[in-house]
């Protein structure tokens, strides 16, 4: 992540951005409308708040305000994965993708895009080793 998320999003704040990821740019009352379970206005208020104040959604100055996403789905999963393996698995990911792997039954596309993304490790490791001699 772009080092805006410094802290571990709540479920609730994660809620918010996935409104947000949808929508786009919207309003407190947008977000509200769109939330699909009853939850209160203010609620929806505070969260967006927090989610400014994380630096993780922009807030306008326009009126009424409008929220928007500051980051990707993709950078939340990425530092929540990595914190999730630098807590449980003391930085190393083998274990997790052991237990990912091991825990299912992968079809043949699947296999296929994990081998795919193993070779694409083995050549930038490959790339990086020969700049570490040149040098």
């Amino acid at each position: 992540m772009k080092q805006k998320q410094t802290n571990r999003l709540s479920v609730g704040e994660l809620e918010v951005l996935e409104v947000l990821w949808r929508l786009g740019p919207a309003s407190i009352s947008k977000v509200h409308e769109q939330w699909g379970k009853p939850i209160g206005y203010t609620t929806i208020q505070t969260r967006l708040n927090r989610l400014v104040d994380k630096g993780v959604v922009n807030k306008s100055k326009d009126r009424p305000a409008c929220y928007s996403a500051a980051v990707s789905r993709a950078e939340v999963s990425q530092q929540d994965l990595k914190l999730l393996v630098d807590r449980v698995n003391g930085g190393s990911f083998i274990p997790l993708v052991a237990h990912l792997v091991g825990g299912r039954k992968l079809s043949h596309a699947e296999i296929d895009e994990l081998k795919t993304i193993v070779a694409e490790a083995e050549s930038k490791a490959k790339t990086s080793k020969k700049k570490r001699r040149i040098r």
